[in-house]
């Protein structure tokens, strides 16, 4: 319900390739790490946000997605459902064209917020399982 093929293609394929992943840190361990990986293998600029502000897979990171100098197209979410809504009402006022909420994310009072605000969302789904199957 919250991750229908056609939104996730689009966000994959045509929202763009700037992507902030919420939670990305230098740790080799965490999912965020090696779906930022597959990311950037298929052509995103993977940006961290984390507290650390790490440099992760070459890109700087950033405390906070308002500490982000540029705009982000995409807002990938790695933190726990709880608080995961400030990250997608911080991703509204960012102007991000799309959140992605990651495997085991879920909070339907953010989507029905994002979408109402007309931003593109996926909830419960992860982009490095999705992107190899485009082709």
């Amino acid at each position: 319900m919250y991750a229908d093929a056609e939104t996730v293609r689009r966000i994959l394929t045509e929202s763009g390739d700037t992507w902030a992943v919420v939670g990305l840190s230098t740790n080799r361990a965490r999912a965020a790490y090696g779906v930022a990986g597959v990311l950037q293998r298929f052509g995103k600029r993977v940006v961290p946000v984390h507290p650390r502000a790490e440099t992760v897979h070459g890109e700087q990171g950033y405390a906070t997605l308002s500490d982000i100098p540029f705009p982000v197209d995409v807002v990938d979410v790695f933190v726990n459902s709880e608080l995961a809504g400030k990250v997608a009402d911080e991703a509204v006022e960012a102007g991000a064209k799309a959140v992605w909420f990651q495997l085991g994310v879920i909070d339907e009072a953010a989507y029905e917020r994002t979408r109402a605000s007309g931003l593109e969302m996926v909830m419960d789904r992860c982009p490095a399982i999705e992107i190899p199957k485009l082709g």
